[in-house]
């Protein structure tokens, strides 16, 4: 799959790191050019000349880096590659067979390939029919049964060659029945076959990448002419095994066992969807682990890619000293430039700041590349006007796209690699032609709490999701003021457990975004670049898992919602996710409680409505609202501050909230729920939770001028209070 790239891009071995440690980036350029490498800090990310603009400050002290850089390929497609091929005897007649099951119509793609000096085997399907094509000695004999493959159906495929006489035949056989087709080489002895490759075909440089279901993949010393039950093994087939890779022996790696006599053991590469209903499936289990034969099989794709697998380009080693904060390296050639977001710790059991900032990567991963379709005329052209990043995942589908998109035939893409460049995490990266602001969301709509903290005197340091997944709540334990982001959304349970923990023995988490805490993650520790998410029942989503296929194949664990995992966000922030519309927002308006004098401190010189506006779709409530709900864990003794004003007509009750298409679970109108609400609660321990509800917040920070008003006094009080001791 060959598709165009920018003419600079990317990506870091890791997005964080502490002073003495190393970042090794990966950079590939259309031509190969000099480049020229200056390190940043970033204040501010948004490009809008009517916001504190793009503030990208020079490090002093840190000098210029070079590099020659070059073209470095993408290896997208994901397959599984035996290095070592199966052995037969040089006139032993063979069949390669696999099950295929192909989600939508499709064209036909090497599903099964065997190579060797002088010989090649390719097995290929689509929805129009099986072919086969084998190459002996510089003579090719193509084979094509044309008949169709349903889609939603398990075939069985074998290709049955007999070196001694050169017979060749394709079958095929489904419920409609089996169909053959026979052709003819020179007799004589095969040469070895020294790799097998699945779901694609070429051992050097695998093309040809297959999209769909296969199970069962196998060798046997057997010339088969018919294949009676597409799911079981001919008794004279299962005598000769020479190999049989099965799948469901190492759900969640990437390894490939197979159960032959030789061990011939592979690796999956850029991670394939496992843990998939194949086609032994009884419908006993709908948990893998535990039954892992009926989910035997393998979901492929063309488009899926795990690492990009470049050389390194540069180094560089944060020295003893560099503030913890948000960085970027800026890549500069004759023909264009990059950026590439990094973020220094503090140095490992120590803290600069009483504040932490938690940079929600996990979450800026999983919107990777997301591409959305909505960079029209007017986008690019409020791009040029801005100088804003001039990329988007609607140009570029080299480097795979996000778990908010689908793969080309219709899946949903459920695991997210950051081995990649990712053009959405990038300085001036625009989501949206925002009538009202910028159009910012994730990395660079965090920049705008950033820029507060800058423009407030307010030091912090900084951390990431990955490193609290990996670190716990020592990581946190000693701040007293943790900062999310405006969508902290993807979480793994290590991490809520840390959270809880900071929370509850003292510290204060400020919650400052909308749907939050919300879709369940998991990782391996051994491909931790890695993130997987499984949008099972439940929750607006962009696609739906198919039925039975909710476990993560990475952890195992039933994925989803974590209010579908009895986590709803209630429980940690006070509020969860309740409705959602277009890009903007409204108001807030007080409530009572914003009366009461305990809490003066926070509301000090905040005005009954405040936050219609902002640089984020126009108003402090908006996009993703969130509210409390006791029953789903909001503390009894939680204050709500202040509730959002009439949403506007694009919102919408989330799935989660309705019983049927008037019912809600809580007896309310669904229109009712299209809220968002500002809570405030303390937890015995001495911890406490301040929660905006609402995705647009952070953006009315700025008034339009500077970054004052009444958002501004509102959050200031917050942060000041708790540095100065507030309950």
């Amino acid at each position: 799959m060959t598709q165009a790239t920018p003419p600079v891009a990317g990506y870091l071995d890791r997005p964080s790191r502490r002073p003495g440690e190393r970042f090794t980036a990966h950079v590939s350029l259309r031509q190969p050019a000099p480049c020229r490498v200056r390190i940043l800090r970033v204040v501010s990310g948004d490009p809008n000349p009517d916001g504190p603009g793009l503030d990208l400050r020079p490090v002093p002290g840190l000098p210029e880096m070079q590099f020659d850089g070059t073209h470095q390929p993408v290896p997208i497609g994901s397959h599984a590659l035996i290095p070592h091929g199966p052995r037969f005897g040089a006139e032993e007649p063979r069949c390669w067979s696999v099950l295929v099951w192909m989600r939508d119509e499709q064209t036909a793609a090497t599903v099964l390939s065997a190579e060797g000096p002088g010989f090649s085997l390719v097995l290929r399907a689509g929805t129009a029919g099986a072919e086969a094509e084998v190459t002996l000695g510089g003579t090719s004999c193509p084979l094509a049964t044309e008949v169709g493959l349903a889609p939603r159906a398990w075939h069985r495929l074998w290709l049955s060659h007999d070196p001694a006489t050169g017979r060749i035949l394709l079958g095929q056989r489904g419920a409609e029945g089996a169909v053959t087709a026979e052709a003819a080489l020179p007799g004589g002895p095969a040469p070895d076959v020294t790799g097998v490759v699945i779901a694609a075909r070429g051992l050097d440089a695998p093309r040809d990448h297959f999209t769909g279901k296969l199970e069962a993949p196998m060798a046997t010393a057997a010339f088969l002419t018919d294949w009676a039950e597409p799911l079981a093994i001919p008794a004279e087939a299962a005598a000769a095994i020479r190999a049989r890779w099965d799948f469901s022996r190492a759900i969640g790696t990437d390894r490939v066992e197979d159960a032959g006599p030789d061990g011939l053991h592979g690796v999956l590469v850029n991670a394939p969807t496992q843990a998939v209903v194949g086609a032994h499936w009884s419908g006993a289990e709908s948990c893998w682990r535990h039954a892992p034969g009926d989910y035997a099989a393998i979901h492929f794709h063309a488009d899926d890619l795990e690492d990009c697998r470049w050389a390194p380009s540069f180094q560089f080693d944060v020295p003893q000293g560099m503030a913890s904060g948000c960085y970027a390296f800026h890549i500069v050639t004759e023909t264009g430039e990059d950026w590439l977001p990094f973020y220094v710790l503090p140095p490992l059991g120590q803290a600069t700041a009483q504040v932490v900032f938690l940079a929600s990567t996990f979450t800026y991963q999983a919107y990777a590349n997301h591409a959305r379709g909505n960079a029209d005329e007017a986008y690019w052209a409020r791009v040029a006007a801005w100088g804003a990043y001039p990329h988007n995942p609607d140009q570029y589908g080299a480097y795979g796209y996000s778990t908010y998109n689908r793969h080309p035939d219709g899946s949903g893409v459920a695991l997210s690699s950051r081995l990649r460049p990712v053009l959405t995490m990038r300085p001036g990266f625009l989501t949206f032609n925002d009538a009202r602001g910028s159009g910012l969301r994730h990395y660079p709509a965090d920049t705008h709490l950033l820029a507060w903290l800058e423009a407030q005197g307010i030091a912090f340091d900084v951390v990431t999701d990955e490193d609290l997944d990996d670190e716990g709540a020592a990581l946190i334990a000693p701040y007293r003021v943790l900062l999310t982001g405006t969508h902290p959304e993807y979480h793994t349970g290590r991490m809520l457990d840390a959270l809880t923990t900071y929370r509850d023995n003292g510290g204060k988490l400020v919650y400052l975004g909308g749907n939050g805490f919300y879709w369940r993650i998991a990782r391996d520790p051994a491909r931790p670049h890695l993130i997987e998410v499984r949008r099972a029942e439940g929750g607006i989503r962009a696609w739906d898992a198919e039925p039975s296929e909710y476990y993560h194949q990475l952890d195992g664990q039933l994925g989803g919602l974590w209010r579908r995992n009895r986590r709803p966000p209630q429980q940690l922030v006070g509020v969860g996710f309740s409705a959602q519309g277009l890009f903007e927002g409204t108001h807030f308006r007080c409530l009572p409680a914003a009366q009461a004098p305990e809490h003066g401190w926070i509301m000090d010189g905040v005005p009954e409505v405040f936050g219609d506006s902002g640089l984020s779709g126009g108003g402090a409530a908006g996009f993703e609202l969130d509210r409390a709900d006791i029953r789903l864990g909001t503390p009894p003794n939680a204050a709500i501050l202040a509730r959002s004003g009439p949403p506007p007509a694009s919102f919408v009750t989330v799935p989660e909230e309705l019983l049927s298409h008037v019912n809600t679970v809580t007896g309310e109108r669904p229109r009712d729920l299209q809220r968002g609400e500002i809570v405030y609660f303390t937890v015995p321990g001495g911890g406490a939770v301040f929660s905006v509800g609402s995705i647009t917040f952070c953006g009315s920070l700025w008034n339009g001028t500077a970054f004052a008003g009444p958002v501004s006094r509102l959050l200031g009080n917050v942060v000041r209070g708790f540095l100065a001791g507030r309950p």
